[in-house]
């Protein structure tokens, strides 16, 4: 997964800190004639999906307190004012809804990259009957496990998880937020290729993320917890290239100055 985050002060020349460390070092004892040691940094003319790590990610949020604290990046006033966003943008979809109008509960959803399940205990497990977990890190779903509402746990990260081949769901809603930037590009369309054949006729897959505003348009690679930040356009583009239609769209309201904009999207199969 992944969290709100704060606006670079230098977006216009930087996709990520790393590349600006030096490539060679010598190691205190080494003889400056001997042979240097070469250390791979990543390169700064990289796309920068290109530079995702997984198995640096996983270690970053193995190591995270499993709070609302710690996997909202130290913002946990966020919480609210995103879970009261996210209810109404909900609420909106079911009013025009014609397979899934509100009235009664959804019959099942899933938390995509849910952490300790913040959203699923806030949001999903008061809007569906049973809500499914697929979160990688171990430690957070054992703070949801069990709680009312919650159905099966994947302990599997998105690039890995297909419900379409295990025969899961269906669901009537799909929620992802804030961990799609932990997926490249090509990992992020393969994935959402998949949810179509498992979603109800009517259903929704959301996703909710943090918006790059970077001045030149470009997506930006955070070397902390191994994600990127992408722009609107890229998101728009990935949606079409995974044949999904965007049915609806709205730019997240009342979150603190200093962090990227964040905006959710609903998508349906063309």
């Amino acid at each position: 997964m992944s969290s709100p985050k704060r606006k670079s002060s230098n977006l216009d020349t930087l996709h990520v800190e790393a590349s600006k460390k030096p490539k060679i070092t010598l190691g205190e004892d080494a003889d400056e004639d001997s042979p240097a040691s070469e250390i791979p940094f990543p390169d700064p003319n990289a796309a920068p999906d290109s530079l995702i790590d997984h198995k640096a990610a996983l270690a970053y949020w193995s190591a995270t307190e499993p709070t609302v604290t710690g996997l909202l990046g130290g913002f946990p006033q966020v919480s609210r004012v995103d879970l009261q966003g996210s209810s109404n943008f909900l609420a909106k979809l079911r009013r025009s809804s014609k397979h899934l109008p509100p009235g009664k509960k959804l019959r099942r959803a899933v938390d995509c990259g849910s952490g300790i399940g913040r959203i699923t205990e806030g949001l999903l497990s008061r809007v569906a009957e049973v809500v499914d977990i697929v979160e990688p890190v171990q430690i957070f779903t054992d703070a949801i496990k069990g709680k009312p509402g919650v159905g099966e746990i994947y302990n599997v990260g998105l690039e890995a998880w297909h419900p379409d081949r295990e025969g899961l769901g269906p669901y009537d809603l799909i929620w992802n937020q804030w961990c799609l930037g932990q997926l490249t590009d090509a990992q992020l369309v393969e994935y959402l290729q998949r949810l179509p054949k498992v979603l109800t006729e009517g259903g929704w897959i959301v996703v909710k993320e943090n918006m790059s505003n970077h001045s030149l348009g470009e997506d930006v690679f955070d070397d902390e917890d191994s994600s990127v930040t992408r722009t609107d356009a890229k998101f728009r583009r990935l949606f079409v290239e995974s044949g999904l239609k965007l049915v609806s769209t709205e730019l997240q309201t009342g979150m603190p100055k200093g962090l990227y904009p964040v905006r959710a999207y609903a998508l349906q199969p063309r």
